[in-house]
């Protein structure tokens, strides 16, 4: 099994050196969903919501999280990201929302947090955009679907 990369010799956190790796063009794919009552799905759709566009405003959401990733998340690397992308989908056939994020950059360090974490916020901006018309919705999963480049390799989940 693979050592915990954050974890150094006596056993406490620190931040990954990074500085003798070399650069590389690096991407990373994540997904989350948001599950709701058809009714909701449908203001989302047709845009009666009261608070405006929920999918363009998750989406500007889920930009802005990926750039203050290393903000949120104790030990990440403040990174250069040169794409962040976040598409949403509305699948009335599951009434649910699915958010795929893209983030690349080059550099010395991966973008897999990046990319978990602008799909996970545009989650919740959804889920907090929408909580007064239902508050039962359902996040989740959220997962990474690909990353390249880098030592460690390339990763693809199965289909």
């Amino acid at each position: 099994m693979t050592q915990l990369t954050h974890i150094n010799a006596a056993g406490e956190a620190h931040m990954v050196d990074v500085s003798a790796k070399v650069e590389t063009v690096r991407e990373a794919r994540a997904e989350a969903f948001v599950e709701m009552h058809a009714a909701t799905l449908a203001m989302i759709i047709d845009g009666s919501h009261h608070k405006g566009d929920v999918f363009a405003t998750a989406r500007i959401a889920g930009i802005q999280a990926a750039k203050k990733t290393w903000e949120l998340i104790p030990l990440c690397h403040p990174l250069l990201l040169t794409k962040v992308e976040v598409q949403l989908e509305a699948q009335p056939e599951h009434n649910r929302v699915r958010i795929e994020s893209c983030c690349r950059l080059t550099g010395k360090t991966g973008v897999e947090m990046e990319a978990l974490t602008a799909a996970s916020v545009a989650a919740l901006t959804i889920y907090d955009m929408c909580k007064a018309v239902q508050k039962d919705m359902i996040i989740g999963p959220v997962r990474l679907l690909a990353k390249s480049g880098g030592k460690s390799g390339d990763f693809k989940v199965n289909p």
